[in-house]
């Protein structure tokens, strides 16, 4: 159980081990483990508070399998480890708070994907703390998608999810940007920041 006491190094010791998992276990996920991963990802930030998401877990072989498919499009066939995985899940975009939306449009800014990145990260890092490996797939085929969960009109698939135990444990050592070439600090006069 993460505390105040221990937040400041479990939380990074999470971020290092969160990794793109492309080989999953024959194994099926406990319903509990699932559960807490939604939980996690519905406490997200959101702009205005909209909550612009909805999460569909898929573990049924025929339905995953269409999934599948329409993360496997196109000549170089896609994401081929996506029929391994038990689990799929399929973020879709609700309609909002209409604020939010046109504040957005306004802006030339897409407030809902930015939150549903944040509640997608959420979840991820929350399945690695449960021992799961995760990928997220932007690349499929968004019409066959709605089409296999039968969404609403309004819904959009914007991400698929493959989650179940990673067949190799190891965590691979992170390519990243040096935090110099990818931050800067506007220092000056006020109280921002102690030295």
């Amino acid at each position: 159980m993460i505390t105040k006491t221990n937040y400041q190094s479990c939380f990074p010791e999470l971020t290092a081990i969160r990794q793109s998992v492309r080989s999953y276990k024959s194994e099926p996920i406990p319903r509990e483990s699932l559960d807490r991963c939604i939980d996690v990802a519905r406490l997200a930030p959101s702009a205005n508070n909209g909550q612009p998401w909805e999460f569909v877990i898929v573990a049924d072989d025929e339905i995953r399998g269409k999934l599948v498919k329409a993360a496997g499009f196109g000549p170089l066939k896609e994401n081929p480890f996506a029929a391994q995985a038990p689990v799929m899940v399929a973020v879709n975009e609700t309609p909002g708070h209409r604020p939010t939306h046109w504040g957005g449009f306004l802006l030339g800014q897409n407030f809902p994907l930015m939150d549903l990145g944040m509640a997608v990260e959420n979840f991820c890092l929350q399945a690695s703390a449960e021992g799961l490996g995760t990928c997220i797939l932007g690349m499929f085929v968004a019409s066959e998608v709605k089409k296999a969960l039968k969404l609403p009109r309004f819904h959009r698939p914007r991400l698929l999810i493959t989650i179940g135990r990673p067949a190799d444990e190891e965590v691979r050592i992170k390519k990243r940007k040096a935090i110099d070439e990818m931050s800067r600090y506007i220092e000056g006069r006020g109280i921002g920041i102690a030295t």
